[in-house]
């Protein structure tokens, strides 16, 4: 018989460490440009956000400091930021500047998305096949001929996603109905741990940056994400706290099921030629195996129970599909070229291999 999630979860308690002292957040870090300013000057004064009128329609929607505002007010609905009160998470002037960011982001990625597909079957068939050109393939690259440095930066940026992996996707549960919100928490329950926290997918992350020899607090290499990286995690983000973006972010999460077990596959090589370690090796071995069961839950459930329901959102699926592959492959082109020089893909280089902890 199996056991039930009561039962699963009454037995890890009893190993669980129980906490003594509450939470506290990541640190807010230095703003980037005016933006940036204006929501960090809020959040440590308790003030509203002042800045000049025009200043949101004149910013680059792709630069460190419109990307940066974004994070840090998205941050507040995570885990919110050290000295900074909770209920700042609703604060009116804070998300009425959200909002005119917001909306500067996603009219630049409609832009540059204009002629992407608006069938689900177009825009996912050419990512269930492995591309003759692996030229820009990060995985591949890391696979093959990755050094070790490399993995570590690789691992820093990835901590703003991974160290939150799954949260952004769970907002969508509440908007489903039938089989694609049974399906949708089966996924996100295996992503969970299943009942253990032990197994919980950000933990094995934070396992894994100990072995690369970084600092596994959440949001710790934030100051050190260029805008590229932000704007991956923002879309997440931006998806999953609108319940209209619901069809965005079930073709969002599709395409990171979808992609992440041959890709895991590589970097789980590329982790065992560096040396990276054990539990290094295990983040990526776990995502082989799990996403690709995953995959074809989330495209035939997931996706297939949503298109029954509310058929009109297949164009939305596909966009969120479509935002995904394109912000990679900005993000893929910008650690490529800087790692082609011989330099940091991240603002400030890390440390050597040491536990790179903050001072």
């Amino acid at each position: 018989m199996t056991p039930s999630i009561t039962s699963t979860l009454s037995t890890t308690a009893t190993t669980a460490t129980a906490s003594t002292t509450a939470p506290v957040g990541p640190r807010l870090v230095a703003p980037r440009g005016p933006l940036s300013a204006a929501v960090t000057e809020a959040l440590r004064s308790n003030n509203s956000p002042t800045y000049r009128p025009g200043a949101v329609l004149t910013a680059d929607p792709w630069g460190e400091d419109l990307q940066l505002g974004l994070y840090l007010l998205y941050e507040l609905h995570y885990r919110g930021f050290d000295g900074v009160d909770d209920d700042r998470e609703w604060d009116p002037e804070l998300l009425r500047l959200r909002q005119a960011m917001e909306a500067r982001f996603l009219h630049a990625l409609s832009t540059e998305l204009s002629a992407a597909p608006r069938s689900v079957e177009e825009a996912f068939a050419p990512l269930l096949v492995e591309p003759l050109d692996s030229a820009g393939s990060l995985s591949r690259h890391l696979e093959r001929k990755g050094e070790l440095w490399q993995l570590r930066e690789y691992a820093a940026l990835r901590s703003l996603y991974h160290l939150k992996e799954a949260d952004p996707h769970v907002w969508v549960i509440p908007r489903l109905r039938g089989r694609a919100k049974a399906a949708m928490a089966a996924i996100e329950f295996d992503e969970f741990g299943a009942g253990h926290p032990d197994r919980i997918h950000a933990r094995l992350f934070a396992d894994l940056m100990v072995d690369l020899g970084l600092d596994p607090a959440y949001g710790r290499y934030l100051d050190q994400a260029p805008a590229p990286l932000l704007a991956t995690v923002n879309l997440m983000s931006l998806f999953g706290l609108h319940r209209s973006h619901r069809g965005f972010l079930v073709g969002h999460f599709a395409c990171v099921e979808v992609t992440s077990s041959p890709g895991s596959r590589r970097l789980a090589k590329a982790m065992r030629r560096c040396g990276a370690g054990p539990a290094a090796e295990l983040f990526y071995d776990e995502h082989v195996e799990a996403d690709a069961v995953h995959e074809q839950v989330v495209r035939h459930e997931v996706i297939g129970g949503l298109l029954a329901d509310e058929p009109d959102l297949e164009a939305d699926i596909a966009f969120g599909c479509a935002a995904t592959v394109h912000l990679e492959d900005r993000l893929a082109e910008h650690i490529g070229a800087a790692w082609a020089e011989g330099r940091s893909a991240l603002r400030t280089p890390l440390s050597a291999r040491t536990r790179d902890r903050a001072e």
